[in-house]
């Protein structure tokens, strides 16, 4: 292996533009070496005039200086691509979902299982230094037996028609980071009850979608969660973590932007994140950087291929707790 991880971005978008920014110069161990993206303009602003950019997905499978792909394409392009850099023999961390579907996500891992390549599933919030350190905590013991477990998230505003169009769902497309959260947390779910409504903008109930809501789980501890989500708080991107145990509770919920207060007329007022690419910028960065050193330890990244599959298989739950109204057990959930 070399020195320095040759990674290629697939991708140029927000969250692939991102990446690419941190792989060349805020990753150690690794370097950016090409950036792929239909829209050649959008390669060349990620690649930062360091970089190879445009070109097909093909021309990074074939170039000896690329070890690892980084996929932040859109989704329905990654099963195929994976599955591809996967038969190339190239490491892959891959933007979650692996795919929208349970049994083509299960297949592309089971592709990556028989290539024996590292891979990693973008759950960035695992990154997150209030998030990480909650989950050490709860595995230390500190609070001991977990009994209950929250996680709330909520975008500043619905998103634009287009990307609601092509989206997955609520539940597979953002939701499934609070999922991926409490199994993190507080393991594995056994059972879900999902309640949604459209609150906030009648152009999710176009596409059969929901923009608000509240999911409760059971856990295979005997643990109770609870999922709140929305697409609209109206001062920017928040999230809540919350976990109680019989010795204790531990809460990330700090949103601030800065932590100052400032007091006038209007009563006191502090300033939030607007975006997710500003709230987890760090995340974003110390997950690649956890994905090159495994690649160079030669061990396997985490989150893997189990947690690219599971977590989905909750959300899927989720999505079929809402249409029949009733718990579903994610056993019923099969590819």
């Amino acid at each position: 292996m070399r020195a320095n991880l040759g990674v290629a971005v697939i991708g140029a978008g927000r969250i692939g533009a991102l990446h690419a920014r941190h792989l060349a110069g805020a990753v150690e161990g690794a370097r950016l070496v090409r950036v792929v993206d239909p829209d050649r303009e959008a390669a060349e602003r990620a690649a930062l005039g360091g970089a190879a950019h445009g070109g097909a997905f093909d021309d990074a499978l074939s170039d000896g200086a690329v070890d690892a792909l980084l996929i932040a394409s859109p989704t329905k392009e990654h099963a195929w691509q994976l599955a591809a850099a996967a038969a190339a023999g190239k490491a892959i961390l891959c933007e979650k979902p692996v795919a929208d579907d349970l049994a083509e996500t299960a297949s592309a891992m089971d592709a990556v299982a028989r290539a024996g390549v590292p891979f990693q599933i973008g759950f960035n919030r695992r990154f997150d230094p209030a998030y990480a350190e909650v989950a050490r905590a709860v595995r230390a013991g500190e609070i001991g037996r977990v009994e209950l477990f929250r996680s709330q998230s909520s975008d500043p505003g619905p998103a634009p028609e287009a990307y609601i169009a092509a989206s997955a769902g609520f539940f597979r497309d953002s939701v499934i980071h609070d999922i991926d959260t409490a199994r993190f947390v507080a393991g594995e779910v056994e059972r879900v009850t999902a309640l949604a409504r459209v609150m906030v903008d009648p152009v999710y109930a176009r596409y059969g979608d929901v923009d608000t809501s509240v999911i409760t789980l059971e856990f295979a501890s005997g643990a109770l969660g609870v999922l709140m989500n929305s697409r609209r708080t109206v001062y920017g991107h928040d999230l809540r973590l919350e976990v109680h145990g019989e010795a204790g509770k531990l809460v990330a919920e700090d949103e601030r932007a800065t932590k100052v207060w400032r007091y006038g007329p209007g009563g006191p007022r502090g300033d939030y994140y607007h975006h997710f690419l500003d709230r987890f910028r760090d995340a974003y960065r110390l997950e690649v950087q956890a994905f090159v050193d495994a690649v160079h330890a030669g061990r396997a990244p985490a989150p893997g291929p189990v947690d690219a599959v599971e977590s989905l298989r909750v959300a899927d739950a989720a999505v079929h707790s809402l249409r029949e109204g009733r718990p579903v057990k994610v056993s019923e959930v099969q590819p």
